[in-house]
């Protein structure tokens, strides 16, 4: 119930906001002198930011099962599953969530991911390169940050946020699609090509519009997932301790120098994995060595 309220609450503060903007700068009369309804653009532009990302959020779960060939823990085979499942069942109890679904994929790199629709249908999945090329307690570690991601709702809010912002880049996009194209036309525009407001101008200038606004929309996004990944660190170290968290960030950190493989058969399940080989603007993970630091010197 609380997510649903919290995109309810999300759909009408977007609503609001454009609408303020909008009316602020006249956008809106202006928009309609051009044979386009405000209203029509403002909830096209709603439903097809949020359908996208709501849509993936759903199939997400199923999707990283498929994508990674994931083969779900349903009954311990061995030790090895039956210790993944332990330790996975007592951290999820700690932080109050259910249990999880657990998997394991085939991949030389060391990383694990959590995805799912809710807290109450996740998957939390490691890699056999993780477990061939990690101790137990660094494990632990990763397991524990993957939880985190589940207990503090990352999936979700990511989505809502992405949501968010695609209907900004879409709605404001056709606004400098409809400015070009009135660059363009100039006073030469009859009345009929006035009142269809679909001059080539429009559409090369939303195109544009649309590329260059969704980097900036990207760069939000990624800088909101370094965040968040500090923040399930943090939670890691609570749920199991500091000391198996650093030592799960400090074995990656001599993976990834000693060449480690990256594994992106996914790439939308990028900003929720333990590790990420790039460091920059358009990264979905913070430095190692800031990460490893956060956790070193928190109260």
């Amino acid at each position: 119930m609380k997510r649903i309220a919290l995109f309810a609450l999300t759909n009408i503060a977007v609503l609001v906001v454009i609408s303020i903007v909008v009316r602020a700068l006249g956008l809106d009369r202006w928009i309609g002198a051009h044979g386009v309804s405000y209203t029509g653009l403002l909830v096209m532009s709603l439903v097809i930011g949020f359908s996208g990302s709501l849509f993936s959020l759903l199939i997400s779960k199923w999707m990283a099962i498929r994508a990674y060939s994931i083969e779900l823990i349903k009954t311990p085979g061995n030790s090895t599953e039956q210790w993944l499942i332990q330790t996975v069942r007592e951290q999820t109890e700690k932080a109050g969530i259910p249990m999880p679904d657990v998997g394991i994929y085939d991949s030389p790199e060391a990383n694990a991911f959590a995805t799912g629709r809710s807290r109450n249908n996740a998957l939390v999945a490691v890699s056999s390169g993780l477990l061939h090329q990690m101790r137990q307690r660094e494990v632990e570690g990763v397991l524990a940050h993957e939880v985190a991601h589940i207990a503090n709702g990352d999936m979700v809010t990511m989505s809502l946020l992405q949501g968010v912002l695609n209907t900004f880049v879409i709605f404001f996009s056709r606004i400098i699609g409809l400015l070009v194209d009135s660059l363009l036309q100039g006073n030469r525009r009859d009345d009929q090509e006035r009142s269809s407001g679909t001059g080539m101008g429009f559409f090369i200038g939303s195109m544009v519009a649309q590329i260059f606004l969704g980097l900036l929309a990207s760069l939000v996004v990624m800088a909101y997932s370094r965040r968040r990944e500090f923040a399930a660190d943090a939670m890691a170290a609570r749920l199991e301790s500091r000391d198996a968290m650093v030592g799960a960030l400090q074995r990656l950190k001599t993976i990834h120098e000693g060449g480690g493989v990256l594994d992106d058969r996914s790439a939308s399940l990028a900003a929720f994995k333990i590790s990420h080989k790039y460091g920059n603007w358009f990264s979905s993970h913070p430095p190692l060595d800031d990460r490893i630091r956060a956790l070193q010197e928190a109260v």
